[in-house]
């Protein structure tokens, strides 16, 4: 039997809205098409891109007006039944996992729709947020230590994740080395940065009522989550916070420092579509996917980095350097599907979305260039992206870093 998906009044209303707007973005395609197959080439102006005129353009518009006003009255219906933000109702692993999936995919656009689909950002365990009280935090924590060990996930993925095939690196590295793991659980659509800049907020929240005296923080994070870290160490320390001073270890799990090679193909085939006349409306579609993937592309890590600019744009990005924190031990894990050292696919695929190079910091700039030392690397042969999250030799590694105080 399969498992159960648990959906929630709120989740009705969050897709009804979504299919709404996507209804409708839709339709702006299909006009958009329509408009450039017909229309003729005019001496004395043109009618606006993308618009019909007509009985045409009134069936367009028609659609529009049955679209909103059918959703409207949808959503009045089920806005009462929507449970409340943060509702702890209970969830199953085939709900988070899809909503994962959606708010990686648009989740900058459920966030500012007010969607009840977006995912807040929060700390759980077990798969239940923390309140962020010191009473409550001893409550769902019944033995804290001193010793916290924040998992940062990636993209399209949520904190259950961590645990996979039997094993989970928090929960070993609580049980062999007195951590206590705490999973964050986050948005994975929106900016890198915007991430980035809660969860440095966050982290003074959490220490600051943290049920014992903080001996040190530590992160881990996979692939996304590695830029999320390394983009909330930035806004910590610009802000004057606290908890940047607790934090003697940072661990990269395949993280794109230097951008994948997938958003880049994507960005490529905007372009193709774009340049066409009758394939000029269909590169909208491409661009439905979110910022947080857009930022991928790169590396992104702060709001510089795509501020005033067309996320969606070709070019070389120009982001902004940003050095691996100061007076923090860091270390990158990159795998890679080929079987030896020097593998054709390491430079391309690495572990099928991210390469070696991007995964371990190197840069033929040495602005851009981590620097890490060769003693603070890793590499996993024959494994996948996703494999980094419970491969043996993976965790013997961890545990090499962080099991000593």
């Amino acid at each position: 039997m399969p498992p159960k998906l648990r959906i929630h009044p709120s989740d009705v209303l969050g897709l009804g809205r979504l299919a709404v707007h996507a209804t409708l973005g839709v339709t702006d395609v299909a006009e958009a098409m329509h408009h450039d197959i017909v229309r003729a080439p005019r001496l004395f102006g043109a009618p606006p891109r993308g618009r019909t005129r007509g009985i045409t353009g009134l069936v367009y518009r028609s659609v529009r007006g049955v679209t909103r006003l059918v959703g409207g009255g949808a959503d009045a219906m089920l806005a009462h039944l929507a449970a409340p933000p943060g509702d702890p109702r209970e969830s199953s692993p085939r709900r988070e996992h899809l909503l994962a999936a959606l708010n990686g995919v648009v989740g900058d656009h459920l966030a500012a729709s007010a969607n009840p689909l977006a995912i807040p950002m929060r700390l759980r365990v077990g798969g239940r947020p923390l309140a962020m009280d010191a009473r409550a935090l001893a409550a769902s924590i019944p033995r804290p230590s001193g010793r916290i060990l924040l998992l940062v996930h990636g993209l399209c993925l949520n904190d259950l994740r961590w645990a996979r095939k039997g094993h989970d690196h928090g929960a070993a590295l609580e049980a062999e080395h007195g951590w206590t793991p705490l999973y964050l659980h986050y948005n994975t659509g929106l900016h890198v940065s915007a991430n980035g800049r809660d969860l440095a907020v966050l982290l003074e929240a959490l220490l600051r009522r943290w049920p014992v005296p903080v001996e040190e923080l530590a992160i881990v994070g996979h692939s996304m989550g590695g830029l999320v870290s390394r983009s909330a160490c930035h806004y910590g320390a610009a802000l004057g916070h606290a908890w940047p001073r607790h934090l003697r270890r940072l661990v990269f799990l395949g993280t794109p420092h230097h951008g994948a090679p997938l958003e880049r193909g994507g960005n490529w085939l905007d372009a193709v579509l774009g340049s066409g006349r009758y394939t000029a409306a269909l590169a909208r579609l491409g661009k439905v996917r979110s910022a947080g993937i857009t930022d991928l592309r790169h590396g992104n890590l702060l709001d510089e980095d795509w501020a005033g600019r067309d996320r969606f744009a070709r070019g070389t990005g120009g982001r902004t350097s940003v050095p691996l924190p100061r007076g923090v031990a860091c270390y990158a894990i990159a795998a890679t599907t080929g079987r030896r050292m020097g593998d054709a696919r390491d430079p391309l695929l690495g572990d099928g979305l991210v390469p070696l190079h991007s995964a371990l910091g190197r840069h033929p700039d040495p602005a851009l260039s981590l620097g890490l030392s060769a003693d603070r690397q890793w590499i996993g042969y024959g494994m996948g992206h996703l494999d980094l999250l419970h491969r043996r030799e993976v965790y013997e590694t961890l545990r090499g870093w962080l099991g000593s105080s």
